[in-house]
């Protein structure tokens, strides 16, 4: 691919059309997890700071093509005026008069957040009409959300065939720690994948294989694995029907000469609840009644000594029920162990999806990894190796 960064533009006096991801959590009105507006807000700074001028776009919720006022960006924009230091000019649509009067006054340094792109149907529908209107509210385009380029949508793909399209910070740095993990990896690289299913893993699953040296596998789909080697898992959850893609990816990794690592040890309990009961047992002793909900400490053991040869790691899914005591041993554990490697700089590791953020923010370490990503089914669309529209949209090679 062939995408040009806004940073190598001079943009003083441009007025920027800035497709962000602000769709922060919010109560009551109020903004609960900043995280995404700030990491927006540093990358927007230094251009601003350059003479940009802002015009921002992003979407709220699902508010499926109509006005959901408890979907409105409105408060979305005093949080943003504050990571950035400036003021911010809030407009109660994307689209018209409006809109457009207010993105011609801007100066250099300002800014201004247009309200939800999602409170009109033709954004998800990548109107191309539509598309146009946004384009009027500047005179380039920003991609710098790279948690919405798995969407093809009226502002992450339409638009970019109309004005000049550019790449943004956060997407460059998104864009580069995902390449370096995942297709310039330094070896050994090893892959952990958890979570719940093997059916929504199975394309993620067969293009690691082949990228990898070795995969963790552990949480739910873990539990397939075991039913398909012929072990007793009780009353666990088991996708019975993926068997036969259990034996696919097993042949891909052979094939591939990549080690699936899975637990030889388990905690299980005889309900799914918070402070249950727990018991140990090696994987083919879970009782008939039994739920298994953590890897075991053997496994965690074996766990670590795999990470502890790797030079990139790479995280999706935790490795129990992790959002239950004591189930979040094992996700701790390994997670422990890869962040004492990065910050050791033995190891580049990158994590995303939202169960994964959520773990690692549980073990206390998400700030000690290379790179973890907010995007959730972009970073699974990029681990299944599809092309994202929302990048394909910037590629001036394709565009040629």
């Amino acid at each position: 691919m062939t995408i040009h960064s806004i940073t190598e533009v001079n943009v003083r006096g441009k007025r920027l059309v800035i497709r962000a991801d602000l769709n922060a959590p919010t109560k009551d009105g109020k903004v609960t997890d900043a995280t995404r507006i700030t990491r927006f807000a540093e990358g927007l700074k230094p251009l601003l700071d350059a003479g940009a001028r802002a015009v921002v776009l992003s979407h709220f919720g699902r508010p499926k093509g109509q006005v959901v006022p408890e979907m409105s960006l409105a408060p979305i924009a005093p949080e943003l005026a504050k990571a950035l230091g400036v003021d911010v000019t809030f407009v109660d649509d994307c689209i018209g008069e409006k809109a457009e009067q207010t993105a011609a006054a801007l100066q250099d340094g300002q800014v201004m957040l247009c309200e939800n792109l999602r409170f009109h149907p033709e954004e998800e529908a990548n109107d191309m009409g539509f598309a146009a209107q946004l384009a009027r509210l500047g005179d380039l385009y920003v991609n710098d959300a790279f948690s919405c380029a798995h969407r093809a949508h009226a502002s992450t793909s339409a638009i970019a065939s109309i004005l000049p399209a550019y790449s943004g910070p956060l997407m460059d740095e998104e864009i580069t720690a995902l390449t370096n993990a995942l297709e310039n990896p330094q070896r050994p690289a090893v892959a952990v994948v958890g979570g719940a299913k093997v059916s929504s893993k199975i394309a993620v699953l067969k293009n690691l294989v082949n990228k990898v040296d070795h995969v963790i596998i552990g949480g739910g789909m873990a539990n397939t694995f075991f039913f398909a080697d012929g072990h007793n898992i009780g009353k666990s959850l088991c996708e019975e029907d993926q068997v036969e893609t259990v034996r696919e990816i097993q042949a891909l990794a052979q094939k591939a000469g990549c080690e699936l690592v899975l637990p030889i040890d388990i905690v299980y309990a005889f309900k799914f609840a918070d402070n249950a009961r727990s018991f140990i047992a090696d994987v083919d002793q879970c009782p008939d009644d039994g739920i298994i909900l953590d890897a075991g400490p053997k496994s965690v053991v074996r766990f670590r000594s795999v990470l502890a040869g790797a030079h990139t790691i790479l995280w999706n899914g935790p490795l129990g029920a992790f959002e239950m005591r004591p189930f979040e041993q094992a996700t701790k554990q390994v997670a422990l162990e890869a962040a004492e490697l990065t910050r050791s700089g033995l190891a580049i590791s990158v994590a995303g999806g939202g169960d994964t953020v959520a773990a690692l923010n549980m073990a206390g370490v998400a700030e000690d990894f290379t790179y973890v990503s907010s995007a959730g089914g972009a970073f699974l669309e990029w681990l299944e190796g599809k092309e994202l529209p929302g990048l394909a949209a910037l590629d001036r090679e394709q565009a040629a």
